[in-house]
């Protein structure tokens, strides 16, 4: 692109926080581009200005958006591409491109594994689609979709090998509720993102089984401790992990009313099935998934990670959710 020049976004997804990211890239100047599967909130959106099935409450700007059901025109149509949609879902959504990614800088805002690969995306895109590293990018919390909607106050971090690339983005993010930091922490970023959603899963499990705020404490505190054993194991730079990048979007994502993963867990908790819950949130918790990949990742490393094991236990083993929590509970620290 040409040096100084405003980027032309594209938004791969169209959920919650997909919506969230279009609304803050519309803030300004930009023209986006934004793919969605489902036709019908295509034709909606153009025609009442608002997705009809995630943050339906949010006006868009449609003067500044072409929506589309074709991925290669979305996609044609950007310099930085970013993906937000469900790790479970991200082969199928990128099935019909034919545009090289990796002619594009890409940041995934995908907070999960990609299944069969278990890679995370960032490597997913490195070897899958020839994406250079120095062009990929992870979008990272503390930051759930609902309070962009309500334009509370929200911190996003950007992280990115190539400086430059995430000052790019972040010029397109200029919003009165939106502030942003930038981080060259591409694998610690993304694996916090994916183990904090394990972690909310057994908080909200916790939860659901009855235990206090006194127990959430001790359990939050055992995560960030296991959270920094992985993470340091499978990519040993120097890091904060206290930052927000890292303890902040561990802390909301486990605590937050607007939380899908502590939901999926409270519910587990309070007794109901797996397709129970699948069915009445009618929304993806990455949790759940991270849990079934994150066991192979973790085969690689010498690490213990005693809560993703009891996490997945509960989902993957069928055991039974008090007793196998209980057990934990009293390992915690």
């Amino acid at each position: 692109m040409v040096q100084g020049a405003v980027p032309r976004i594209s938004v791969i997804g169209g959920g919650s926080m997909a919506t969230a990211l279009v609304k803050i890239f519309t803030e300004k100047s930009n023209t986006v581009s934004w793919w969605m599967r489902d036709a019908e909130s295509v034709e909606h959106i153009k025609r009442f200005h608002n997705n009809p099935r995630y943050l339906s409450s949010v006006e868009l700007n449609v003067d500044k958006l072409m929506v589309s059901t074709n991925i290669n025109d979305v996609v044609d149509a950007s310099d930085i591409v970013v993906l937000v949609v469900p790790s479970a879902f991200l082969k199928d959504s990128l099935v019909h491109l034919t545009t090289p990614l990796k002619e594009k800088i890409v940041f995934s805002s995908i907070k999960g594994i990609v299944p069969g690969d278990n890679l995370i995306v960032g490597e997913y895109l490195h070897q899958r689609h020839g994406v250079p590293f120095e062009q990929i990018g992870v979008i990272a919390g503390p930051c759930h979709a609902e309070e962009v909607a309500l334009e509370r106050l929200s911190y996003l971090t950007l992280a990115c090998a190539d400086m430059g690339n995430a000052k790019l983005l972040q010029s397109s993010m200029d919003a009165d509720y939106i502030i942003t930091r930038l981080s060259d922490d591409i694998y610690g970023t993304e694996y916090a993102a994916v183990l904090k959603n394990i972690y909310a899963l057994a908080a909200g499990i916790y939860h659901g089984l009855g235990y206090g705020d006194n127990f959430q404490a001790v359990l939050v505190s055992n995560c960030v401790r296991e959270m920094k054993r992985f993470i340091r194991a499978v990519h040993p730079i120097k890091r904060d992990i206290n930052s927000t990048a890292y303890l902040g979007d561990l802390l909301v994502t486990a605590y937050s009313q607007f939380s899908r993963n502590r939901t999926f867990g409270t519910m587990l908790g309070k007794g109901y099935t797996i397709n129970s819950i699948m069915m009445e949130m009618n929304m993806v918790a990455e949790g759940y998934y991270a849990a079934g990949l994150i066991k192979n990742i973790k085969k690689a490393y010498d690490v213990k990670l005693p809560i993703c094991q009891a996490v997945y236990k509960v989902l993957y083993e069928d055991k039974n959710p008090k007793k196998v929590m209980a057990r934990l509970a009293q390992r915690l620290k």
